[in-house]
């Protein structure tokens, strides 16, 4: 996907772009590529690649919920390079965005990224979810958490689902596998304090590779004891 057709298919998905807003991202990709000689980053690094399966990609989000003009406050966990909150931040600068991640030097890169691109309203932290989700600085404060890549959907949702606010939505961004992950996540989603909203099935532009947005509400307080200890979900997953 190059630069015409990432704006021609977010003006199709009714997304207007700025001159301003496709400088960021084409200064996102550049720091994108430098930063990734040194610091593990991504493994897709041709333009057009990127441009489809990252920034296209985390802003395909917003075709299927509402962030135009909304200053949600946002929880990205497991952010990595910053998909899919730095681009959504991008497009939608009124979001208050905090990203939290385990890896320090992916931390360094997006501070960095931040401060490049001018974004206000990004708080970063260097933190194992399990550990994030029980400070009360931000267990259940978050209008709205997002996910994307990180796990399967019942360890997923045992680190999304107590940072969200009871009426708050989780947003989990799959692959193919989603409906699958689904179907195994049910009885996680139900005992977090979640239920299920909707899920939106839809194909990536060009290459039709299949994605999954599965909409989870905040109905009720997650029990004290989740999330587990680190590292206990994920050996562990809910059923």
């Amino acid at each position: 996907m190059n630069i015409d057709q990432f704006q021609t298919a977010l003006k199709n998905k009714g997304i207007q772009i700025t001159e301003r807003q496709l400088q960021q991202f084409e200064q996102y990709y550049q720091l994108l590529i430098q930063w990734n000689k040194k610091v593990n980053l991504t493994a897709i690094t041709e333009k057009e690649d990127v441009y489809l399966k990252h920034f296209y990609d985390s802003l395909s989000v917003a075709f299927y919920h509402n962030f135009e003009g909304k200053d949600y406050n946002l929880c990205d966990v497991g952010a990595g390079a910053g998909f899919p909150s730095i681009p959504l931040k991008i497009m939608f600068p009124k979001l208050q965005v905090t990203i939290v991640d385990s890896l320090k030097k992916r931390i360094v890169f997006l501070q960095h990224l931040v401060d490049q691109l001018q974004l206000d309203g990004v708080q970063l932290y260097h933190d194992r979810a399990e550990v994030f989700g029980q400070n009360p600085a931000h267990r259940e404060r978050y209008d709205l958490v997002i996910a994307r890549a990180v796990a399967n959907l019942s360890v997923l949702s045992e680190y999304c689902l107590p940072l969200v606010k009871v009426g708050g939505v989780f947003l989990a961004m799959k692959g193919s596998s989603g409906m699958q992950e689904l179907e195994d996540g049910k009885g996680a989603i139900n005992r977090l304090g979640g239920r299920l909203i909707k899920q939106s099935v839809f194909r990536l532009p060009l290459e039709e590779s299949e994605r999954m947005i599965i909409h989870i509400k905040k109905e009720k307080h997650t029990p004290n004891k989740f999330p587990r200890k680190p590292g206990v979900p994920a050996k562990n997953p809910l059923m």
